[in-house]
C-alpha cells in the first residue's frame, strides 16, 4: 500500500474518533504508528498503541495496551483473526471497539458502524463525517493540504508503492515450510515483546522499522538460490532477529577463503567459515545483499 493509501486510512479514523469523542479517541499518528483512547468512564482511559509494518496489509498491525489485564491481552490476540483486505486497520479497529464494549458491559457505539463505509475519494470534512454526501474540495486542494506532511513522513518511513493485485506476488512465494515457521516465530515473540512491554513498561527489543526491515532482507535470503543450494546458512542467535551467525561453507576456488576453508575442514573439522552479523535496534535500513545474490 502506498504512503498516501495509508494516510486517508488513518485521516478517515481520525474523522470519526477525534479526540473528543465521547467512547474511542484518536489521539495521535503517523504513518508507523496510531495511539488511541478508550473511555471506559468518565475517569478511566485506556491507552491503546498500534504499530504498522512498512508491509501492510500484508502484515497485520501489532497492537497493544498499557495493562496487564490477561482479558485485554486476548482481545488484542483476537484482532489476528481480523483479515479483510486494504482497510484491515478499519476492520480491527472495529473489532477491537467492539469488544471493549462488550467487556466493559457498554453499549456498542453507532459509530463503528461507519469503519465499513468506503474510504472517501477526497479530504474528510466533518458534514461527511456526519453522514452528507455533498462533494468537498478538489484532488489539487487536497495535494496543497497534504503535501508537506507527506514529505515529512516520507523522511523517516518508506513504504512499497501499491501494485496491482492481480500482479501482486505473495512474500511467502519461494520459501520453505520449514523458514516459513521461522518467520511466523520471529513475528509471535515481536508481538509478545509488545505485549509483555505494554504490561511492564519495559522496552521493546528493536524498533518496527528495523524490524520489519530485517524481516524483508530474511526473507529474500530465505528465496535466495545461493541459501537453498547451500552455499551458506543463516541461523539467529537466541532467536534475535538482530544477531545472525552466517555458515559460509562453499566459495570460489580463485578466492583466498577457499584456502583457509580447507585448513579449517583438515585441523578444526570444520566445513564452514563462521560470521556474525550484529544490526542496531535503530537501524532504518540495511543491506547484507551480498548474502542473496
Amino acid at each position: 500500500m502506498s504512503v498516501s493509501g495509508l494516510k486517508a486510512e488513518l485521516k478517515f479514523l481520525e474523522s470519526i474518533f477525534d479526540p473528543n469523542h465521547e467512547r474511542f479517541r484518536i489521539i495521535d499518528w503517523k504513518p508507523d504508528e496510531l495511539s488511541c483512547q478508550f473511555n471506559v468512564t468518565g475517569e478511566q482511559l485506556l491507552i491503546i498503541h498500534c504499530n504498522i509494518t512498512e508491509s501492510y496489509p500484508l502484515t497485520s498491525p501489532i497492537w497493544f495496551v498499557d495493562s496487564d489485564d490477561p482479558s485485554l491481552t486476548q482481545i488484542l490476540e483476537r484482532l489476528e483473526d481480523v483479515r479483510k483486505g486494504s482497510t484491515l486497520l478499519l476492520q480491527q479497529l472495529k473489532r477491537l471497539i467492539c469488544d471493549l464494549c462488550r467487556l466493559y458491559n457498554l453499549p456498542q457505539h453507532p459509530d463503528v458502524e461507519m469503519l465499513d463505509q468506503p474510504l472517501p475519494a477526497g479530504p474528510v470534512s466533518q458534514d461527511r463525517k456526519h453522514g452528507t454526501t455533498d462533494e468537498v474540495t478538489s484532488e489539487e486542494d487536497e495535494e496543497e493540504e497534504m503535501g508537506e506532511q507527506d514529505i515529512e513522513d516520507l523522511d523517516h518511513y518508506e513504504m512499497k508503492e501499491e501494485e496491482p493485485v492481480e500482479g501482486k506476488k505473495s512474500e511467502d512465494d519461494g520459501i520453505e515450510k520449514e523458514n516459513l515457521a521461522i518467520l511466523e516465530k520471529i513475528r509471535k515473540n515481536q508481538r509478545q515483546d509488545h505485549l509483555n512491554v505494554s504490561a511492564h513498561s519495559g522496552a521493546v527489543s528493536g524498533s518496527v522499522q528495523a524490524s520489519d526491515r530485517l524481516m524483508k532482507e530474511l526473507r529474500e535470503i530465505y528465496r535466495s538460490q545461493s541459501y537453498k543450494s547451500g552455499i551458506y546458512s543463516v541461523e539467529l542467535v537466541n532467536d534475535s532477529l538482530y544477531e545472525w551467525h552466517v555458515k559460509l561453507r562453499t566459495v570460489d576456488p580463485d578466492s583466498p577463503l577457499h584456502s583457509d576453508l580447507q585448513v579449517l575442514k583438515e585441523k578444526e573439522g570444520m566445513d564452514y567459515i563462521l560470521l556474525n552479523f550484529s544490526y542496531k535496534v535503530s537501524l532504518r535500513s540495511v543491506d547484507p545483499s551480498s548474502l542473496h545474490c
